[in-house]
């Protein structure tokens, strides 16, 4: 993982903000706290103290542990169709607005 380049000039200063998340909205939060605590302990020592943030804004990027959740729940809805718990129109119901 590479965070500031290894050649820096007014060139790198100019254009490191294009490679970031704060225009896109969905992981800026997540991303700026990392940095933060990045700049707090400097980059050696905040690779390893600031492991969690990371993981925080890297799941944020990928969704990979909302996916497997998805896929979990799909793979258990196919298991109760085909032992027949569900049947009909209740394969595919939604769940109710107040099931959160």
């Amino acid at each position: 993982m590479s965070i500031s380049p290894f050649l820096r000039n007014p060139f790198t200063d100019l254009t490191g903000g294009l490679v970031s998340h704060q225009m896109l909205g969905a992981c800026q939060k997540h991303e700026i706290r990392y940095m933060d605590c990045l700049e707090a302990y400097g980059l050696d020592r905040g690779k390893v103290k600031c492991a969690e943030l990371f993981d925080d804004f890297h799941e944020c990027q990928t969704k990979t542990k909302q996916f497997k959740r998805f896929a979990a729940m799909r793979k258990e809805r196919d298991r109760q169709i085909a032992e027949g718990k569900l049947k009909g129109d209740e394969k595919y119901l939604n769940p109710r607005i107040d099931g959160f």
